[in-house]
C-alpha cells in the first residue's frame, strides 16, 4: 500500500531517464498543472524496466508534484500497468469472447488478459519486452484485417501507411482541402445533412456534436479522437489507425478547423502499439510538412495532435473517462451535465468523436467536392465461427444474413452477438434483418460498435455468457455501487446457473436497479447480452 508521502527510496539511473524524456516532451503547451504527465511518465517507467516500483512513482510524483497516495491510484486503475516486479517480457494472453470461441489458453507465467482487439486473428497473445528500446511481438492465428473495403476503407492495404506522399497520391488530404475551401458552417451544415450518426455505439447525430462545440466562440476548445475501442470482438478502428492513419489525421484537423480548435488529442488503447508507433510517424511527418502546426497548409489557422496511450481500461471508451485519464486522474466517467460539448477535457467545450466517425466526415467531403451523392456505408468487425474474419465495409441496410454469406459462416448458427459484450443476440431466425441502427432495434438489438460475432451450435453459451459478466466485472470502475456490486452480483448468478437453472426473476431486479441507477453505459449495458440470451431463449441456465 502506497504512503501518503514521499519515502526516502533512490529512483535507479534507467527509472529517471525514463522520466526524463516523457516531462522534456511536454510540447511547451501551457496548463494549469503537470498531472496530464501522469499517465505517460507511468507508461515509461514500465516500458523502461518491466514495473513500476515504489521508488519509481515517488520519483515521478516529486516531478510533476502529485501526492504518492494519488499516483498510486491512478497506477492500480489500468491493467497494463503492474506494481508488483516484473520479468522483462511480459506476455498478456487474451481470455475474451472470440479468443475463448478459438480455444485460448494461458501458458505459465502469462497474464490473463481482456481482448486486444485482434479478434479477427484469435486467439491472440501480446509480449511487452521492457528496456531502453522497449519491443513488443504479437502471436495470433493468420488471417483477418480487411475483407471488403469502401470509401472507408479503400487505402487500407494499397497505401503504404507510414508515407505521407503515397497517402497524397491516392486522393489523400483532398477532403481537408475542400473543407477549408468550403467554409466551417457549410461543413457542419454538410454533416449535419448528412445525417452522420456516431459509430462508437452511442450513435449521436455527429453534425450537432459539430455545432454545439462550434458555437463557443472566443475560449479555447479540445478535440479527442476516441481511439479506445476496447469492447470485446472489435477492431475495425484498430485497421483504419494502423493500415490508413494519414486519413485519421485528416479527419481530426478536417474536425478542428470546423469547430475552431486548435489542439487535437488520439486516445489510443494502451494494447494498440503497431497503430501508436504509426500514429506517432504519421504525426510527425504531418508537422514537418505543414499539415499539422501553427499555419496547417498556409491556410491560416492552427491545429496539432498529441498521441496519449491509454492503459489497459475499457471504460476509457466512455468520453468524460476519457477526460479524467488525459488529466492525470482515474478513468471514472463524470456525471452529466455539464456535456462535454460545455465543459469537457481541462474544463473546455470538447469534441469527442470515435475514428469510424471521424473518417466518414472525409467521405461525406470528398462526395460533395465530387458532385456526387454519399453513399452510406458501416464497418462491421466479424469473427467467431466464420471463414473470413475480419472488417467489413458494407452499405447500410444489408441484411445479417448477406454479411454472414461473405464471410463464410458455418450452417449450424446457435445465435449471433450483435454490438458487443453489451450488445444483444440475433437467432437463426433473424438472420435476414437489416444491418442498420432502424433495421436491428426490430429485433431487439443495436450495432453498437460494429460486433458480429458468429456462435455454433455446440458452444457453450453459458461459458460464453459468464465471461461477459466477468468482463464487466473486471472493467467496473467501482465509482458506483450499482455496477460496482451489481457486476458482480451478476457473475454470481451465472456461476450458480453452471449446476442448475438461471435465477431469471432475481436477474432481471438487478437488471433493473444497474440499468437505472449506474452512473455511465457500463452498468447499464453490463446486463444486455445475458437479458438478450433469456429473452431469445438461447439460454437458462446449465453449461
Amino acid at each position: 500500500m502506497a504512503d501518503l508521502k514521499f519515502r526516502n527510496l533512490e529512483a535507479t539511473p534507467e527509472e529517471r531517464a525514463a522520466l526524463a524524456t516523457v516531462i522534456a516532451a511536454d510540447f511547451g503547451l501551457v496548463r494549469p498543472t503537470h498531472r496530464h504527465l501522469l499517465l505517460p511518465a507511468l507508461h515509461a517507467l514500465q516500458d523502461r524496466v518491466g514495473w513500476i516500483s515504489e521508488a519509481g512513482l515517488d520519483e515521478l510524483c516529486r516531478r510533476i508534484h502529485v501526492a504518492p497516495a494519488e499516483a498510486y491510484g491512478v497506477a492500480t486503475f489500468y491493467s497494463l500497468l503492474a506494481l508488483k516486479e516484473q520479468p522483462p517480457a511480459r506476455t498478456h494472453a487474451c481470455i475474451d469472447l472470440a479468443c475463448q470461441l478459438a480455444g485460448a489458453t494461458v501458458g505459465s507465467g502469462e497474464h490473463r488478459s481482456p481482448c486486444l482487439g485482434l479478434c479477427d486473428q484469435a486467439p491472440a497473445k501480446l509480449t511487452i519486452t521492457a528496456g531502453a528500446a522497449p519491443t513488443y511481438g504479437i502471436d495470433a492465428a493468420a488471417g483477418g484485417g480487411v475483407i471488403e473495403a469502401g470509401p472507408l476503407l479503400a487505402r487500407v492495404g494499397v497505401v503504404d501507411p507510414s508515407s505521407l506522399d503515397d497517402h497524397i497520391a491516392q486522393r489523400g488530404h483532398l477532403a481537408l482541402r475542400a473543407a477549408v475551401a468550403m467554409g466551417a458552417a457549410a461543413v457542419i451544415n454538410l454533416v449535419k445533412a448528412s445525417n452522420l450518426l456516431g459509430r462508437g455505439g452511442a450513435a449521436f447525430p455527429a453534425g450537432r456534436k459539430w455545432e454545439a462545440v462550434a458555437k463557443h466562440v472566443g475560449v479555447a476548445h479540445e478535440l479527442v479522437g476516441n481511439a479506445d475501442e476496447s469492447e470485446p470482438g472489435t477492431f475495425k478502428d484498430r485497421v483504419l489507425l494502423e493500415g490508413d492513419p494519414y486519413a485519421v489525421i485528416e479527419a481530426m484537423t478536417i474536425a478542428g478547423f470546423t469547430t475552431g480548435t486548435e489542439r487535437g488529442w488520439i486516445y489510443l488503447r494502451g494494447e494498440y502499439l503497431v497503430a501508436r508507433d504509426r500514429l506517432a510517424h504519421a504525426i510527425a511527418e504531418c508537422r514537418a510538412r505543414g499539415l499539422l502546426g501553427e499555419n496547417v497548409m498556409g491556410k491560416g489557422f492552427r491545429f496539432d495532435i498529441e498521441l496519449f496511450r491509454g492503459a489497459g481500461a475499457y471504460i476509457c471508451g466512455e468520453e468524460t473517462a476519457i477526460f479524467n485519464s488525459i488529466e492525470g486522474f482515474r478513468g471514472e466517467p463524470r456525471a452529466k451535465p455539464p456535456f462535454p460539448v460545455d465543459v469537457g477535457l481541462f474544463g473546455r467545450p470538447t469534441l469527442v468523436n470515435n475514428v469510424e466517425t471521424l473518417v466518414n466526415v472525409t467521405s461525406i467531403l470528398n462526395a460533395a467536392s465530387s458532385g456526387i451523392e454519399w453513399t452510406e456505408t458501416k464497418l462491421f468487425c466479424v469473427s467467431g465461427r466464420v471463414a473470413r474474419p475480419g472488417v467489413y465495409e458494407v452499405p447500410s441496410g444489408m441484411t445479417l444474413r448477406s454479411l454472414l454469406n461473405r464471410a463464410g459462416a458455418i450452417d449450424t448458427i446457435q445465435a449471433v452477438l450483435l454490438g458487443g459484450a453489451a450488445g444483444a443476440f440475433a437467432t437463426p431466425a433473424e438472420l435476414d434483418v437489416a444491418l442498420s441502427f432502424d433495421g436491428v432495434r426490430s429485433i431487439d438489438a443495436t450495432l453498437g460498435s460494429g460486433v458480429v460475432m458468429v456462435l455454433a451450435q455446440g458452444d457453450d453459451m453459458g461459458a460464453f455468457l459468464r465471461r461477459v459478466a466477468e468482463f464487466f466485472a473486471d472493467e467496473s470502475c467501482g465509482q458506483c455501487v450499482p455496477c460496482r456490486v451489481g457486476a458482480v452480483r451478476q457473475v454470481e448468478l451465472l456461476q450458480r446457473a453452471a449446476d442448475g437453472p438461471l435465477e431469471t426473476e432475481r436477474h432481471q431486479e438487478l437488471t433493473n436497479v444497474m440499468q437505472d441507477a449506474s452512473i455511465c453505459g457500463l452498468g447499464q449495458t453490463a446486463a444486455n447480452a445475458i437479458q438478450s440470451a433469456i429473452r431469445k431463449g438461447l439460454y437458462g441456465g446449465h453449461r
